[in-house]
């Protein structure tokens, strides 16, 4: 009798169907709202998002705007970079975060990363700036990477030191907090992405930058929208950087469940946690961050002070991009977050850097791998996820 070979059953890197099916009657009303209206671009729907996330975050003014990309240009462009300026950020995080500094006439200055969080270090950057010596250093530009923030108190110490303005990037951190404080709120400026795979997401590409000053602000807002306050009278030269009807609507839907959502994430990496210790692939977060053969994955330092919404579930692996081909194999989702690091990527050879500049940052873009996290996962598929990384470890 023939034997058939049953396929495995996908574990998904993200599944945005099944959060839709939760929220499919409130979403499909709201988008008929700004139809029927025919509010289509700005609009009462973005107006009161920007007012609930301000005071969901505890922010002075929100500027929904139409991407992450841009409102990382707002931020940046809002907090006074201009052409000649250079920002000190990281070179391990996405692209947009350096293109953004250039968008604005400014230059990326690179600075390495802890290696115990992957966030900016700040000693790097007092290294970066004193030894570099960045011509008319303006801000920095700290990246709240995978949603843990990076150290608010000792930043802002570093750039009052040096009257830098901070920018932050929290394209990945909408909810997480620093000692009960919101990413967004712990600079003069912030951009926040909603392209759909961040914890809060629309239906294509927004974002929205914040600020703790009212009138950046109003800047910024007229900055989005080509430098004017009203319709035809231009101040300044700015950009059509504005939030679609339809995208605000969907966000506000959104927005009333992402401290629930944010929750179950944490809920998901503790099972990881244990699940990976407890198999012995893995010892305690934070303890260490080398791998090899005897120990082969660690798992990065979660802070006390931070709140982790954990927009990405990341470990540190021995052979990375063996393990990610196995588990792919198997129908498991995976990323690599990231496998280059900026200061490496062809566009900006120009800024004269090299190999071994960074090296943390260079090592952590050899052993990083993302493990689906979203929070729909069940049980089953977190124990099928660790199952299939002890099976290649014990070959």
């Amino acid at each position: 009798m023939a034997t058939s070979s049953k396929a495995p059953t996908p574990v998904p890197m993200l599944d945005l169907k099944r959060q839709y099916a939760t929220i499919r009657e409130q979403v499909r009303a709201a988008i008929d709202q700004v139809c029927e209206s025919q509010s289509l671009v700005l609009g009462d729907e973005v107006a009161s998002l920007e007012r609930e996330i301000s005071a969901h975050l505890g922010a002075t003014s929100t500027v929904g705007c139409s991407s992450g990309t841009d409102a990382l240009w707002l931020a940046l462009a809002g907090a006074g970079v201009k052409a000649g300026d250079s920002v000190i950020t990281t070179p391990f995080t996405f692209f947009a975060s350096a293109s953004s500094i250039t968008r604005c006439g400014a230059r990326p200055v690179f600075a390495d990363i802890d290696p115990a969080t992957f966030n900016l270090s700040p000693g790097a950057v007092e290294l970066a700036a004193e030894r570099q010596h960045p011509e008319n250093l303006k801000a920095i530009m700290p990246v709240h990477l995978y949603g843990q923030c990076v150290d608010a108190e000792v930043f802002d110490s570093v750039a009052a030191a040096r009257k830098l303005v901070i920018v932050e990037d929290a394209a990945q951190a909408f909810g997480a907090t620093w000692k009960g404080r919101h990413a967004g709120t712990l600079g003069l400026t912030a951009a926040f992405s909603f392209y759909p795979t961040k914890n809060l997401s629309a239906f294509g590409d927004a974002g929205a930058a914040t600020s703790t000053d009212i009138e950046v602000g109003e800047h910024m807002k007229r900055l989005r929208n080509h430098g004017a306050a009203r319709r035809y009278y231009h101040e300044e030269i700015g950009w059509n950087a504005r939030m679609d009807g339809i995208q605000g609507a969907v966000l506000r839907i959104k927005l009333r469940h992402i401290e629930q959502w944010n929750q179950r994430r944490r809920e998901i990496a503790s099972t990881y946690d244990h699940l990976l210790q407890k198999s012995g692939v893995a010892g305690l977060r934070g303890i260490s961050t080398y791998v090899d053969a005897a120990r082969p994955l660690a798992l990065p330092l979660t802070v006390p002070a931070a709140k982790h919404i954990f927009h990405q579930y990341v470990i540190r692996a021995h052979r990375r991009d063996e393990l990610r081909d196995f588990l792919q194999e198997r129908k498991i989702g995976c990323e690599i977050y990231y496998p280059v690091p900026l200061h490496l990527q062809q566009c900006f050879a120009y800024l004269g850097y090299k190999a071994g500049d960074f090296p943390e940052a260079e090592r952590a873009c050899q052993e990083v791998l993302a493990l689906p996290i979203f929070p729909e996962l069940t049980a089953e598929e977190q124990h099928k996820v660790v199952a299939a990384i002890v099976e290649f470890y014990s070959k």
